[in-house]
């Protein structure tokens, strides 16, 4: 197969699996670098093609949307190892943004509470009372 057509066949893939949500995500990204694996090219090859494509046909690409998550929290935990509810709220609305209606915000603050969790920078400020957080968790079934 000429590089042209293993090109050809990876662009036709991803426009397959994103074209009736515009939305890659990880489990098709995926199948996606499975694919052009098999036809000999190699995972970053892959990884690059995917997102100059997605960024040609603005497709939102769900790892980026994480990798974006994970750095604004990483970035609001800094100062002092917490993240506030404005910072939260914050992020949410830049992730909604990004990921241009594509998730509802109910999916979008699930994605970030993982996140949040599985890179540790799940410390939040709290207030007297209350605990936005935890109810929060709560209310998404988390």
């Amino acid at each position: 197969m000429s590089p042209d057509d293993i090109k050809k066949r990876i662009v036709n893939e991803i426009k397959a699996r994103a074209y009736d949500d515009k939305y890659i995500d990880r489990t098709e990204e995926r199948e996606i670098v499975r694919i052009a694996i098999e036809l000999g090219v190699t995972v970053e090859s892959a990884l690059a093609a995917l997102g100059q494509v997605c960024d040609e046909f603005s497709y939102v690409l769900e790892s980026r949307v994480l990798k974006q998550i994970e750095d604004q929290v990483a970035t609001a935990a800094a100062n002092d190892g917490k993240i506030d509810q404005r910072e939260f709220d914050l992020i949410f609305g830049n992730v909604k943004r990004a990921i241009n209606g594509k998730k509802t915000d109910r999916e979008v603050k699930k994605m970030m509470v993982q996140v949040m969790e599985n890179s540790g920078n799940n410390k939040v400020k709290t207030g007297w009372f209350s605990d936005w957080y935890t109810a929060m968790k709560k209310d998404l079934g988390v």
